[in-house]
């Protein structure tokens, strides 16, 4: 059954408040910095608990585990489920991960707590499409936008903030005022929601078989789903490769030194704001391309990196901008044209495109962290720029076969009857590239 708010014109609705809209960017920046707290805090972890810094690196992967899990069989449960109470109870659930992690005594009673950790951090990508549906047609861009810069100053900052909180503490210390910020947030988003219908009543069973209905039938999807790949992927060939650099002889930094290097993604945050206001303008297309033309660029720039000393140095944070510039610009693209395509399954769609760019990620890690003792950091901005490339190929198959720019709504292609021919998405191609 269709929530009656996809039924109405969604133009008609109050424009957020950018109060509520700041929430939402709050919370989001705030779970997903839950599993990348760790990160800079391995080395001590290790030491504290008296294993080797290969087994306390392990922390990072279980909390990645949990992530992507969630990813897959929890973020859907946000269209059949009434979505303020899902957000408050995770939030909740996080606090106590949060708290189990700060007690734990052993490294397996940690790994085990870092990944409900991951479980319960998915509930960013529940916000985000949430955000999607509370906001009206005009503002839908701008409303997801920001909530995403959210989101990445979270991942940029979470480094930074656990480093400087366990200076004045030991590193339970952050998992404590992790899981005190988790309760504060769950509270005031009960408080200052409404209750949020679920968009449909469909078994989970269901619910799931048709996240795989909606990838078969939709090629729209595919494609974006192949350039959150390439977009992560690229991400994450810098972020990991970039540790490998810095604490090298071309600049000796330790590992302070390298968190304060995630300040410069931050910049990506206001990329997600402008890309979302020029989607609500109608140039979604405009602002994909545009991040792929940066992202390939960025490579170009950061491949002088690797020669160090101050030309080196601006060359890095100048490409740390601009691939962080890109990625975001893309991320927003796909959610602007994907959430008015299927609005009936916003958070599934939101499934799709996270797990495609957990697994680019996935990918892009071990490969960066298997080549760059073989072929150093030159090497690593060839991957990188044909991470890029790849992109463009993919891109190049958008503009040959436009996008559809109506929302799916015609029941004979529902995702839960799963019986939509994949050239229908197809055959109500208009000429308005708002979300082309």
């Amino acid at each position: 059954m269709t929530d009656p708010e996809y039924e109405t014109d969604s133009a008609a609705r109050p424009t957020l408040s950018r109060a509520m809209v700041l929430l939402l960017a709050v919370t989001c920046g705030a779970a997903v910095a839950n599993i990348y707290y760790a990160q800079p805090l391995l080395p001590v972890i290790s030491r504290a608990l008296g294993v080797s810094e290969g087994a306390g690196g392990l922390v990072v992967t279980a909390s990645q585990i949990g992530y992507a899990i969630s990813l897959a069989l929890l973020v859907p449960l946000g269209d059949v489920l009434e979505r303020r109470r899902l957000v408050s109870v995770l939030l909740g659930l996080s606090a106590v991960a949060l708290l189990g992690a700060a007690i734990s005594p052993s490294l397996g009673l940690l790994y085990a707590a870092v990944a409900l950790i991951g479980v319960t951090s998915a509930v960013a990508q529940i916000v985000v499409p949430m955000a999607a549906s509370l906001a009206a047609d005009h503002e839908r861009g701008s409303v997801v936008g920001t909530v995403m810069s959210g989101l990445l100053v979270g991942i940029m900052l979470a480094r930074t903030a656990a480093g400087f909180l366990a200076e004045f503490g030991d590193w339970r210390l952050v998992f404590v005022f992790a899981a005190v910020l988790m309760v504060v947030l769950a509270v005031i988003l009960r408080l200052a929601l409404r209750p949020m219908p679920p968009s449909e009543t469909t078994p989970y069973p269901q619910l799931l078989h048709s996240v795989l209905t909606l990838v078969r039938t939709e090629s729209l999807l595919r494609r974006r789903m192949g350039l959150a790949a390439v977009g992560m992927g690229s991400f994450t060939i810098l972020w990991t490769a970039s540790s490998f650099l810095l604490a090298g002889p071309a600049y000796g930094y330790g590992p302070a030194g390298i968190g304060l290097f995630g300040l410069a993604g931050v910049v990506g945050a206001a990329a997600a704001v402008v890309a979302g206001r020029f989607a609500d303008r109608g140039r979604g297309r405009q602002v994909a391309t545009g991040g792929l033309v940066l992202l390939t660029a960025s490579w170009g720039v950061l491949a002088f990196a690797g020669a160090g000393g101050a030309g080196g140095l601006i060359s890095l944070v100048v490409g740390i901008m601009l691939l962080n510039l890109a990625q975001q610009a893309l991320l927003i693209s796909h959610q602007s044209v994907l959430y008015h395509r299927v609005p009936h399954a916003r958070s599934r769609v939101t499934t799709a495109l996270m797990v495609s760019s957990f697994a680019g990620s996935t990918v892009a890690s071990a490969l960066a962290s298997a080549l760059y003792p073989l072929v150093g950091w030159t090497g690593i901005s060839a991957l990188g720029a044909v991470t890029a490339l790849i992109g463009v190929g993919i891109w190049i198959l958008e503009l040959l076969r436009p996008s559809p720019s109506e929302p799916l709504t015609d029941p004979s292609v529902s995702v839960r009857t799963a019986t939509a021919d994949p050239a229908d998405s197809h055959s109500k191609s208009s000429k308005d590239p708002a979300h082309a």
